[in-house]
């Protein structure tokens, strides 16, 4: 039986260099709308906040749905995870990785570029296209989520989605030794999300509690795994499909 209370123990940050020189093994499952699921709530962030190139559809792999959905049916009655972002066009990637930098390069003007890098990478993965090493969010293997109650209400998680602060580092509240009642409260709630998540299969970005990786190299990293499954995926539009389609007649 899962302990969704458990504390969340201490995680590694991510070896990017390291993680883009896991292989991957494409295993071929297709994407899949979100929106209709009723395991989860949907609401595609970057979307709503008016990103550019963002999608107004959340997609994951196939088998990420029904992680998801295993993930959900471990939540205590009327807490309900909601989905924020999954697959990620190249452009959107860009355009936060690039914002977010600039950003950090305004506030602190003398900064080293290597380390405003840093910063930027440990909120936003560096954009790539690349086959042998493609952004996690590309392969559909990435989710940004968090948890509301029945009513839709967000539940209070000690961060906003997105915050490049220290807050949040995944375990930022558990090394208060003493929290106040609105930070037990915000710990307590990413021990929910992290614990049903975990025992779904998936990995957590120790950067960002909103982050969590199946299938990717990130993943694979993570866990230990000696391949990754998922590569870069793409969204098809209607006329891509139709040639693929009536290419598949012809063989």
């Amino acid at each position: 039986m899962t302990d969704l209370f458990a504390p969340i123990l201490p995680q590694p940050d991510p070896d990017w260099a390291e993680a883009f020189r896991v292989p991957i093994v494409e295993c071929g499952q297709p994407l899949q709308a979100l929106g209709i699921a009723t395991g989860f709530a949907v609401w595609p962030a970057y979307h709503r906040l008016g990103v550019p190139n963002a999608l107004p559809e959340c997609h994951a792999r196939s088998e990420i749905f029904e992680r998801l959905l295993h993930a959900a049916s471990l939540l205590p009655d009327g807490i309900r995870l909601v989905i924020l972002d999954a697959w990620r066009p190249f452009a959107v990637q860009q355009h936060l990785y690039d914002t977010l930098y600039d950003i950090l390069r305004q506030h602190e003007p003398d900064a080293d570029p290597a380390e405003l890098t840093r910063r930027t990478r440990e909120f936003v993965a560096p954009p790539s296209t690349r086959a042998e090493s493609p952004s996690p969010h590309l392969t559909g293997g990435a989710i940004d989520l968090t948890l509301c109650d029945r009513d839709g209400r967000w539940l209070e998680m000690g961060s906003l989605f997105d915050e490049a602060t220290p807050r949040s580092y995944t375990r930022h509240y558990e090394e208060i030794a003493q929290p106040d009642e609105a930070q037990r409260l915000a710990r307590d709630n990413r021990r929910m999300l992290f614990n049903a998540m975990s025992a779904a299969g998936f990995s957590n970005l120790s950067s960002e509690w909103w982050h969590y990786d199946y299938g990717d190299q990130l993943w694979a990293a993570h866990l230990g795994k000696p391949h990754a499954i998922y590569g870069p995926a793409h969204v098809l539009p209607l006329e891509q499909l139709w040639r693929q389609q009536l290419e598949g007649l012809r063989r």
